[in-house]
């Protein structure tokens, strides 16, 4: 017996198989990295944090007390969306003992100072030697960690003024490179977040690769092994 189905049941079925196949083709590769953003009280980690998450920057944020969370999604790509769970470190938590509780499984990190006062640049370096200290990726190497130089929408002070000694410095204390960031004129912000991005996705491709090539010659090297064992001896004559 034939069924005819009316125009109206045609196209609903049609929209539920095109929405299933869209669904379906749809799927996303999802990785989720946490991120420290670390550095003096008052160089404005909150509001780089905000402006970032939520577009937005106010003057009149309270210090942060403890370690503070935000989430941020980026579609990277076509096939990839990452998940940026930023952690907002408390200025005076420095060298606490709770913080080798909150670096852990961190992946990424921003050191942030403030341009207008210079003693915030001096404590860089207690922050990125505290940093490497308590939490490495699994291959034993630091987190991949960019200096921020914020408030530049203000007067400098400092090495910050000479583009060539911070390139030099930041060489030199391990940082993977460094911007000038306003958190309120919203300049470098963004470029600053995929830079870091870019670079947990390469160090985590390079690390995939390496474990590949391990497990490859561990399977060689177990056959190999194998092999030998299953020949027989020789018999020999007197």
């Amino acid at each position: 017996m034939l069924m005819f189905l009316s125009p109206i049941t045609i196209i609903t079925c049609i929209v539920f198989f095109v929405f299933v196949y869209q669904a379906g083709a749809g799927e996303k590769k999802e990785h989720l990295y946490k991120i420290l953003v670390i550095g003096e009280l008052g160089t404005g980690k909150t509001s780089i944090i905000k402006r970032y998450v939520h577009q937005f920057f106010s003057q009149h944020y309270r210090a942060t007390i403890g370690v503070d969370f935000a989430l941020k999604v980026l579609n990277w790509n076509a096939d990839t969306l990452i998940r940026l769970q930023l952690w907002d470190i408390a200025g005076q938590e420095r060298f606490g003992n709770m913080t080798r509780v909150y670096y852990k499984e961190a992946v990424g990190a921003f050191v942030v100072f403030d341009v207008t006062r210079a003693s915030t640049f001096e404590a860089v370096t207690k922050w990125k030697g505290d940093l490497d200290n308590k939490v490495q990726l699994a291959d034993g190497s630091p987190v991949p960690c960019v200096l921020l130089a914020n408030k530049c929408d203000q007067a400098k002070e400092g090495l910050v003024n000479n583009t060539t000694q911070m390139d030099e410095f930041c060489k030199d204390k391990g940082f993977i490179g460094w911007y000038e960031t306003s958190a309120k004129e919203n300049i470098n912000i963004d470029e600053a977040a995929r830079f870091l991005v870019t670079k947990i996705l390469e160090k985590e491709k390079a690390n995939k690769l390496s474990d590949e090539e391990r497990d490859r010659d561990r399977v060689v090297l177990e056959s190999n092994d194998t092999s030998k064992k299953s020949e027989k001896p020789r018999s020999g004559c007197c």
